[in-house]
């Protein structure tokens, strides 16, 4: 385009369209309808709503994996690698939700979309999709369930999900997944020594990345390691054992295996009854989730809480008001609609 020609806005599309577009499996549709979902204009909540709702027929049979690591891992190097594997050795479709850190000055990726991932972006049988996570917690976006589901919806039968994995609580992330993956890499020491419980107790596999040439030994210590730590956790209830395996997304040696143990989870839950159940879950855990975003919504748009919004903020900056005061002020002023 020349200097000086104005880009035209794009034309908005309609529920209709958006839902044919994303049934129909066009890709560019389906990002247009990902970036509807996670606008925060209030013109859009309705027709993302609708989408969503039509969507939700067409979902529920993929399979989710949330991919999380520590920095350095290699995470979008090893997705690349599984994801290559899954769309060509096994001749699948994949959609990966990539969420990047933001930036807290504009709120937008820090990492970008183009940097990563670019073999797999391109392949015509996978989705790559960057969200910012804004500041969300769990390492997730705020809309990652959505987008997740508008995936399923364009015909994608296995949907990533890779965590932003800076610290934060993978709660949010294990919630909205099947199968859980943590990334790490050779020479356990003090990486397990700081290692929080709590995402050992959520992970279904622990892949060693980067397990080759030199690395190869401390790879094999460090399974061994984390395998002795999986020990100390009582059997899970839904009859899965988490297991620890080496990998190189360099390689690609032990991708192969890695989803081959996707595949028998799924199968397993499937046949205990435990993947209803998972699922059952994560559907309540998005309708507390809905429930708390569409207040907070509410109560920004309340026109009360809108007109002493400023003044207690400030209040609150200045030291003039405790938050938790300020909170219960404008908890008070707000009034839900009341039906006539």
């Amino acid at each position: 385009m020349g200097a000086g020609v104005k880009r035209l806005p794009r034309r908005r599309l309609t529920a209709d369209q958006y839902v044919d577009g994303i049934l129909a499996g066009d890709r560019i549709v389906l990002a247009r309808a990902i970036t509807l979902v996670e606008s925060d204009l209030p013109t859009d909540a309705d027709v993302a709503s609708e989408v969503i709702e039509r969507c939700l027929p067409h979902t529920g049979c993929a399979r989710r994996v949330g991919i999380t690591g520590v920095p350095g891992a290699g995470k979008s190097t090893f997705i690349e690698a599984l994801g290559i594997h899954i769309a060509d050795e096994r001749g699948e479709r994949l959609a990966v939700l990539t969420i990047d850190p933001s930036s807290p000055v504009s709120g937008g990726s820090i990492l970008g979309d183009k940097t990563r991932m670019e073999q797999l972006a391109n392949h015509e049988r996978a989705f790559v999709r960057p969200s910012a996570s804004r500041g969300h917690l769990g390492g997730v976006a705020r809309r990652t369930r959505e987008a997740m589901l508008l995936c399923e919806a364009a015909g994608y039968p296995n949907v990533f999900v890779e965590t932003v994995g800076v610290g934060q609580s993978e709660t949010t992330v294990r919630s909205m997944v099947d199968f859980f993956l943590l990334l790490m890499l050779p020479g356990a020491g003090d990486e397990l020594q700081g290692m929080k419980r709590g995402i050992l107790e959520m992970t279904d596999l622990i892949a060693i990345n980067k397990a080759d040439g030199e690395n190869r030994g401390r790879a094999a210590r460090a399974r061994h390691e984390y395998e002795n730590a999986l020990h100390l956790f009582p059997a899970a209830a839904d009859g899965w054992n988490p297991r620890v395996v080496t990998c190189s997304a360099l390689t690609r040696e032990g991708v192969r295996e890695i989803w081959d143990a996707v595949l028998e989870h799924r199968a397993l839950m499937e046949s205990n009854g435990w993947f209803e159940r998972h699922r059952s879950e994560q559907a309540l855990e998005w309708m507390k989730e809905a429930l708390l975003f569409g207040l907070e919504q509410e109560i920004r748009r309340d026109p009360a809480v809108r007109r002493r919004l400023d003044a207690v903020q400030q209040d609150v900056l200045h030291g003039r008001v405790s938050p938790f005061r300020a909170a219960r002020e404008l908890l008070t002023l707000f009034r839900p609609p009341t039906s006539s």
